[in-house]
């Protein structure tokens, strides 16, 4: 990934916390050389299980941590020692949102927009994410998914040139999730560097660009989502997924050089060297097992199945 241009730059991130007690001096090294660059024009994924290290990155590229070692450039400057002009550039939607709850949206908006020059409209803004329609009300007695659209609209009112989204669809319904994509998009669209955190790996696959996979504390993995999915040396490699009654005897001779297997009761995952014969005989096997697939998808790995070999899938 370039870094000539980039609107974020983090090479050899490293953090430290502690001492764990007063009985143990031991410094715990949460971050221990992350390295990550977003581009304008791009939104960039950093993924991670909890405890991985994201949310210690995000705070140190946003100026909220100082590293311990590493570099960090934001708009080509240290974030820790922004300037107002910096900090004036730069968007940051938290997932909590840290909104005031006694105050009224568009009140709120109001105020955010009268600390930078050149502000959003913010009415616009409000019809856009669907704010107008619960302005009125007190910030405490809002939905998850409208403190969520709320908290957008502040990071967004600024008109930065780097946007920070930690989990921007948490909590949304589908109308409003479409809403928040299709925006997220034209933002791309327009320049903007995006930078998104989320655990939903559905929509990283849907919207990032380039993703960063950390792990420990440590970059382990990054590139396109094209990338990661990729079956090294078997570009033709895929899996095809269907749902049915549970207990299919296996499939027919003729399609013998696919593994088969059955997850979970009537989930099926067929892979290996697909070829559209293999659709047909496919066909005939459902036919001569007198079923009807409720849900059928073929492509290569997803990026979770990507992720979980790298995080594990225990809870943490």
């Amino acid at each position: 990934m370039p870094h000539s241009a980039a609107a974020l730059s983090i090479e050899g991130l490293v953090k430290d916390f502690g001492p764990v007690s007063s009985l143990d001096g031991r410094m715990v090294r949460v971050l221990d050389g992350v390295r990550l660059s977003a581009q304008p024009g791009q939104v960039t994924a950093l993924l991670g299980a909890n405890g991985a290290g994201k949310t210690t990155t995000l705070e140190c590229a946003q100026g909220l941590q100082r590293p311990d070692a590493g570099k960090v450039l934001l708009l080509g400057e240290n974030p820790y020692r922004a300037s107002p002009g910096l900090r004036a550039r730069v968007g940051v939607m938290l997932q909590e949102g840290g909104l005031p709850p006694s105050v009224k949206p568009m009140a709120l908006l109001k105020h955010v927009a009268s600390l930078y020059t050149a502000p959003l409209d913010i009415n616009a803004l409000a019809e856009r994410l669907g704010i107008a329609d619960f302005g009125a009300a007190s910030i405490r007695g809002l939905s998850g998914g409208q403190k969520q659209r709320l908290a957008l609209a502040c990071a967004l009112v600024g008109q930065p040139e780097v946007l920070f989204l930690d989990e921007p669809s948490a909590g949304l319904d589908p109308q409003s999730r479409t809403i928040v994509f299709e925006l997220i998009q034209e933002l791309r669209a327009a320049g903007l560097a995006i930078i998104l955190t989320t655990h939903l790996l559905d929509d990283a696959q849907k919207l990032a660009d380039y993703v960063y996979i950390i792990e420990a504390g440590r970059t382990v993995a990054e590139g396109t989502v094209a990338e990661l999915t990729a079956i090294e040396g078997a570009d033709d490699l895929r899996e095809l997924r269907f749902d049915t009654v549970p207990g299919l005897t296996l499939p027919p001779e003729q399609m013998a050089h696919l593994s088969c297997a059955e997850p979970e009761p009537g989930r099926y995952v067929l892979s290996g060297h697909i070829v559209p014969e293999d659709i047909s005989q496919l066909a005939q096997w459902w036919s001569a097992s007198g079923v009807m697939p409720t849900a059928i998808s073929m492509a290569p790995r997803s990026l979770e199945e990507v992720f979980l070999e790298i995080s594990g899938r225990s809870i943490r």
